[in-house]
């Protein structure tokens, strides 16, 4: 009989923030906000200092594709050199080198050598150096909680990762009317060398990434572990190969990209929405922004409480909230897409992070970095595809329209393939076939095989 627990232990197993009782996960979440504020704050800088150069937005958007571009070519390259070098090590160094990378944009600043292709490789040198850094810093993280507690650690991180925002847009505010534009540049590469100085100081909980025994590709459980030694493989392929073979990793992917292109595009559909059918101004689309962004806070919050999710939970979180933005499309005025939107950002903020734990946890440990390389090649694909195709059927359909057709076409197809899963699982499902009963005498009875119904 399992013995059972006091109702505070137990409260404390599912606590928002219990990855915070690892020391090491305190000190890493304190380099992320810091981290995460200066990479704002220069994004932010960014942005304005295209356009002081070129005097074009084309060429803003252009700054912004150049440097989600290696992601898109080189995702699985990033992650199979994520897998090959130790973690902490990889982390590191790519820390180092992106603070290196921020440092040179603000020395040419300051020189007043950096023109528009300068500028160009900058971008692209990071987004190659992203690649790798992703990976090794997000496997990273996982690395410092136990298994049950990395939801949480997820949570913390989305969390950190708004405040940080908020923090590195103010923080840009006060370096372009105060020290300038270089300045920014130069705190994001403090804020990078500060993270690099953290990681070595890190201690991994025992029992994750290279400190267990490689499985098998395509293992399921814990006893399915193959006994023989083997090689550690780190083929670059290989990540493609296993993630396509796991049809939850799969139908993740699926989900997840319908939604980004057709279901959370709100900075842009809400937009225009609220400046035109609703007939509302810009500063009450930056009170549905703020609105958003507190429901995306407190849904990591609550997110932080999940131990065990799947990809049936992301799939029910993103139906529902494809309904709620169907709800907001036909929402009759300002208050009542207010109401709406907490909701949509809480089951969004929910989903991502049940959905991103499914993803860093379902492959074995020498296999994460590759699938991660994967799923940001995938991920990068449909963030750079999304808002065109939006911005068409915005075109077409109109703000409300858009919003309805988007909403009704992620549940539609998330519900699709729940009844396709669902039909092929029960034809597949093993019949049990009783077992004659022994002659008298016998040692016992023999277990009857299990068959399976032709597909």
């Amino acid at each position: 009989m399992r013995p059972v627990r006091p109702a505070k232990e137990r409260g404390a197993d599912r606590s928002p923030w219990r990855c915070l009782r690892t020391p090491s996960m305190r000190w890493w979440s304190l380099a992320n906000l810091v981290s995460n504020a200066g990479t704002w704050m220069q994004l932010t800088v960014q942005n304005l200092l295209v356009l002081q150069i070129t005097g074009s937005a084309a060429a803003t958007g252009l700054s912004l594709a150049v440097q989600a571009g290696p992601g898109l070519l080189l995702g699985l390259v990033g992650g199979a050199v994520v897998d090959r070098w130790p973690r902490k090590l990889t982390a590191a160094v790519s820390q180092a080198v992106l603070g290196l990378v921020a440092f040179s944009t603000a020395v040419l600043l300051g020189l007043g050598l950096l023109d528009f292709p300068t500028l160009m490789v900058l971008a692209a040198v990071t987004g190659t150096v992203n690649t790798i850094d992703g990976p090794a810093t997000s496997l990273l993280g996982n690395d410092l909680v136990p298994r049950k507690d990395v939801p949480s650690a997820i949570a913390l991180g989305s969390v950190v990762h708004s405040t940080g925002r908020l923090a590195g847009t103010a923080l840009a505010a006060v370096a372009l009317g105060s020290v300038g534009t270089s300045a920014a540049y130069v705190a994001n590469g403090i804020s990078f060398l500060f993270v690099a100085a953290v990681i070595p100081f890190l201690k991994p909980v025992t029992g994750t990434a290279r400190s267990v025994t490689p499985r098998a590709v395509g293992a399921e459980r814990p006893g399915d572990e193959d006994p023989r030694p083997r090689k550690r493989s780190t083929g670059t392929w290989e990540g493609l190969v296993y993630f396509m073979r796991r049809p939850r990793l799969v139908a993740l992917a699926g989900i997840t990209g319908l939604s980004a292109m057709f279901g959370r595009n709100y900075q842009l559909t809400l937009a225009v929405l609220v400046t035109g059918p609703l007939h509302a101004g810009q500063a009450e689309f930056g009170t549905v922004s703020t609105t958003l962004a507190v429901g995306g806070i407190v849904g990591a919050v609550l997110a932080g409480r999940l131990q065990n999710p799947s990809v049936r939970l992301v799939g029910t979180l993103a139906s529902v909230g494809a309904l709620l933005q169907v709800a907001a499309g036909l929402s009759p005025g300002l208050v009542v897409l207010l109401l709406l939107v907490v909701p949509m950002a809480v089951v969004e903020s929910v989903s991502d992070t049940a959905g991103t734990t499914v993803l860093q946890t379902d492959p074995p440990p020498e296999m994460r970095g590759r699938v991660l390389g994967v799923w940001r090649s995938a991920s990068t694909g449909w963030g750079l595809a999304g808002p065109p195709l939006l911005g068409l059927l915005l075109e077409y359909a109109g703000a409300r329209g858009a919003l309805v057709a988007g909403g009704l076409l992620v549940a539609g197809t998330i519900a699709s393939g729940a009844l396709l899963h669902g039909r092929r699982t029960r034809r597949t499902r093993p019949v049990d076939v009783l077992a004659v009963p022994p002659p008298a005498g016998a040692r016992g009875p023999e277990p009857a095989p299990a068959l399976t119904t032709a597909g």
